[in-house]
């Protein structure tokens, strides 16, 4: 037993032990700082990459409030290309799409779609199929457009989607379904803020009092889109797996 070694005996025995498993210790104590030095470099060169979306988005909305969608479009392709999935580069991408809806309702499409696959933020993800469900309602592509609005639990936008779907309906010439969806939106949302429940009420006396295709169906995504998240970027630089969002 150890108590019963000499002074010299117990040196003898650690340096045999060191002997065999000091070069373990040595290289797990540096490889564990190679692997906290490769971290900490990979955060800082992400901070940097996050803190120059943060500039690309200003520029981007800058262009496009100049109606320069040429510009806007290629500053979010370099965003879309470096972080995409960034919050900057998913709130630059519903600003750009906000603009194509009407003049490149396809372009728009794809940039909505682009939110809905990247994003981690569940509610601008519903967001964006919101928009996205307009666009292609606009494009008289109503099927498409209700299977983007077929999700299990829209939350708080239980409503909106409900009246986004009446207006589907409305459009495709489903007067009952779109009364049952105006009436759901009426319950779902009523209470949230998201619904104008005096606006649903005047669309349900339309279905009532004459033929469809009433100010739902005839007005283009962009008149009835919900209210743009993006009009105010996020507050300071946020990491590549975060994305914020506004209400809708």
């Amino acid at each position: 037993m150890d108590e019963y070694l000499t002074e010299e005996e117990r040196v003898a025995k650690l340096k045999a032990w060191w002997r065999e498993n000091g070069w373990f210790l040595l290289g797990g104590a540096a490889l564990g700082g190679l692997a906290l030095f490769g971290w900490n470099q990979y955060q800082a060169h992400m901070t940097r990459l996050s803190e120059r979306a943060a500039v690309v988005y200003q520029d981007v909305k800058r262009a496009v409030e100049d109606g320069n969608t040429d510009r806007a479009s290629m500053l979010l392709d370099e965003l879309r290309a470096d972080l995409p999935k960034n919050a900057y580069t998913q709130q630059a991408a519903l600003l750009v799409a906000s603009k194509l809806i009407v003049t490149a309702p396809e372009r728009a499409a794809e940039e909505l779609r682009f939110v809905m696959d990247h994003t981690d933020d569940p509610e601008l993800a519903l967001i964006a199929r919101l928009r996205l469900a307009r666009v292609l309602a606009y494009r008289e592509k109503y099927d498409e457009a209700l299977a983007v609005l077929a999700v299990d639990d829209p939350g708080q936008f239980a409503g909106r989607f409900n009246e986004v779907k009446g207006d589907i309906y409305v459009a495709m010439g489903r007067v009952d379904e779109a009364r049952a969806a105006y009436l759901s939106a009426l319950v779902s949302g009523g209470g949230s803020g998201l619904v104008d429940t005096s606006f649903l009420q005047m669309k349900l006396a339309d279905l009532s009092s004459g033929p469809t295709g009433g100010a739902a169906t005839n007005a283009s995504p962009a008149e009835t889109a919900p209210a743009a998240p993006q009009e105010t970027a996020p507050a300071a630089p946020v990491s590549d797996s975060q994305a914020g969002g506004e209400g809708a």
